[in-house]
């Protein structure tokens, strides 16, 4: 999806997220959203993406940057390694988290569920040659 259309479609799932209380439709009904804030790793300028979410219980959230199986990683990906401490929405709440990237047996334990959770996964590794990184967020306040 070029940049520009990859805006619009944020844009518009965005504003269907907040208008319905976390939840959207069309290509991603039934999927469970998170928009997560984060400042650029160079610009310092506050962008929110819409991403799909696993849910871990206790305030804990993990996101993919699998990119659509693209073989670089999402832009996001660098906001977040350069600015670990974000703000995220999940349904109607709006609070901060700490994000920690994932590696090593805790990334492997943590993708085999995802994997269980999301089939689809699978598809994008396939696609790329680099690892998939996972984040957790953590909720802090």
């Amino acid at each position: 999806m070029a940049d520009e259309d990859r805006a619009e479609f944020n844009r518009r799932t965005i504003e269907e997220f907040r208008a319905n209380g976390g939840v959207v439709g069309g290509d991603l009904a039934g999927t469970k959203i998170i928009l997560v804030h984060h400042k650029g790793a160079k610009s310092g300028i506050e962008r929110i993406t819409p991403l799909a979410v696993s849910d871990q219980g206790d305030g804990r959230y993990v996101i993919i940057a699998s990119n659509g199986g693209s073989p670089t990683h999402p832009h996001w990906v660098h906001n977040l390694r350069a600015h670990p401490r974000i703000t995220v929405e999940v349904g109607t709440e709006t609070f901060p988290v700490l994000v920690e990237e994932l590696d090593g047996p805790a990334r492997d334990e943590v993708w085999r569920k995802l994997v269980e959770q999301w089939p689809s996964i699978v598809e994008f590794h396939a696609k790329v040659e680099r690892q998939i990184p996972l984040f957790l967020l953590t909720r802090q306040d």
